[in-house]
């Protein structure tokens, strides 16, 4: 396959992963095996993902700025605690294969789209104001950290879960938050991946112009279209990967 035919399609599959992941999660379900079926193997790809999840969430942060959204100050300090755990995942994850954990994956993720459509007294009462900040939320964000910085793929479930219902904010403060959380723990995990050289940064930034549209465009939507959109999304998306990490197709 020529080169800037490569480019064009991690150019294209980015902005469909790059507005998945900003609106609910599971773009890395798309740029990961489009990554190895180019010729990179399970690392490099893990590694040269990051590259565009680092330039996506700067768009989506820069697109919600501007339309004066709240809880970057928020969003900053729950990042902090999962950056002891996105390390040491990053580190984990270089050296050991994730296969195993994917089916694992599949299984949770169908929990929390279960949990996101039961219906409850406390999620008809959320509000965008916050609400009694559990103790909960902390250990959380470090487990939550470990796995992103292990292998990524729908850590944006995760965080919208831990958020939604430890929190108790409604799912366009969710989103702010979470893009920042990936946005910062991001970070050292790349710079891991850099340090054991698994990243190849052509494709790495063909794909990052692509996820860099796509989050800006999730962005604007979410804030115009509200929960209703953010919530239709997500329930689509948990259920296609959750599906394909169990392999059904």
């Amino acid at each position: 396959m020529l080169e800037y035919v490569e480019l064009l399609i991690l150019f294209g599959v980015g902005i469909l992963a790059g507005f998945v992941n900003v609106m609910a999660g599971g773009g890395s379900s798309l740029t990961l095996p489009a990554l190895i079926f180019l010729g990179l193997d399970g690392s490099a790809a893990n590694g040269t993902n990051r590259v565009a999840i680092l330039i996506q969430n700067v768009s989506a942060a820069l697109s919600f700025h501007k339309q004066k959204v709240p809880g970057i100050r928020e969003g900053v300090k729950l990042a902090a605690f999962t950056l002891p755990g996105a390390i040491l995942g990053a580190l984990i994850a270089v050296r050991i294969s994730s296969d195993w954990f994917e089916r694992i994956l599949g299984i949770v993720m169908i929990g929390v789209v279960i949990s996101m459509l039961l219906p409850s007294q406390a999620k008809r009462n959320i509000t965008s104001v916050e609400g009694k900040k559990p103790w909960l939320i902390y250990p959380a964000m470090l487990g939550i950290g470990f796995y992103g910085g292990f292998i990524q793929i729908g850590v944006g479930f995760l965080i919208m879960a831990a958020l939604y219902h430890l929190l108790r904010i409604n799912l366009i403060l969710v989103n702010v938050r979470k893009i920042l959380i990936i946005l910062i723990y991001t970070v050292p995990a790349l710079l891991i991946f850099i340090w054991t050289d698994n990243v190849d940064w052509l494709l790495g930034l063909s794909l990052a112009a692509g996820n860099a549209l796509g989050g800006w465009w999730a962005a604007h939507l979410s804030v115009e279209g509200g929960e209703k959109v953010i919530r239709s999304v997500l329930v689509v998306a948990i259920f296609i990967i959750s599906l394909k990490l169990l392999q059904v197709f």
